[in-house]
């Protein structure tokens, strides 16, 4: 399923700054948008995972909201949305937003196709599956083009991005087509046990995201380190119950990685 366009219309811009996974990091996120609006880049997306986190869920959705970013919808939007099951975090994402902020993470499409570039969460398919990594209970590496090539399989696009895994990457497949991860903008490291056991790590706390740049007739991606307070974040991650994420948030790294408490 696809919004071919959507609000937007139009062609897309020469220079566009993609987002992803904020994660209601609201510090992060305005960090990362001064640093957009510094370079003259007036064009942005969102690649899904908006507000699910134990941080600041309404003011994350807020500050998206008044800036009319657009976004796909990820796997913790999904489930903040459309609750098919409950855990900490989406009661406590769900308890912070107001019935409005719901229904505007309802309307985010699964997908965006828009003049040559598409936008997905995971992979074009399945909002919970990395794109440009493969998980299996021997570890994290990431995916060979080919493999790539095969989750992309039949798409007529010249630049595919993708959010989820928290890390940045850019693969070009055979043929030229970019697929592209800005990684995350406000959250550098987690443990997830889907479809393994694995951790993903980013080794710094900086929130991420990328610029697309077309330029002669060929698409470039750039990826950008900002910093932030992250001391800030870690602190009120840790005020609402969740060391794992102050841990994370303070470092670019699991705490069970670094044999720290949780």
């Amino acid at each position: 399923m696809s919004n071919r366009g959507g609000a937007w219309g139009g062609r897309a811009p020469a220079a566009l700054a993609v987002l992803s996974d904020v994660h209601g990091n609201l510090g992060a996120l305005d960090a990362v948008l001064d640093d957009v609006s510094a370079r003259g880049i007036r064009n942005i997306v969102h690649l899904g995972d908006a507000v699910y986190g134990p941080l600041d869920p309404r003011g994350t959705a807020e500050r998206m909201i008044e800036r009319a970013i657009p976004s796909v919808r990820g796997n913790e939007d999904r489930l903040v949305a459309f609750p098919e099951g409950r855990n900490a975090t989406v009661d406590f994402t769900r308890s912070e937003l107001r019935a409005d902020h719901v229904r505007w993470l309802t309307e985010f499409p699964p997908t965006i196709a828009w003049d040559g570039l598409y936008l997905c969460h995971g992979t074009p398919r399945d909002d919970a599956t990395y794109l440009l990594l493969d998980v299996s209970p021997s570890g994290v590496r990431a995916r060979s083009p080919s493999e790539v090539a095969a989750l992309v399989e039949g798409l007529e696009a010249a630049v595919v991005l993708c959010g989820h895994d928290h890390t940045p990457g850019a693969v070009r497949l055979p043929g030229g087509v970019l697929v592209a991860n800005p990684g995350s903008v406000g959250c550098p490291a987690y443990e997830d046990d889907q479809p393994a056991p694995h951790r993903i790590e980013n080794g710094t706390p900086h929130a991420r995201y990328a610029i697309l740049s077309l330029r002669d007739n060929e698409w470039t991606c750039q990826r950008i380190a900002v910093p932030y307070d992250w001391d800030a974040a870690a602190a009120l991650a840790g005020k609402n119950g969740r060391p794992d994420w102050s841990f994370a948030l303070a470092t670019g790294r699991t705490c069970r990685a670094r044999h720290e408490p949780c």
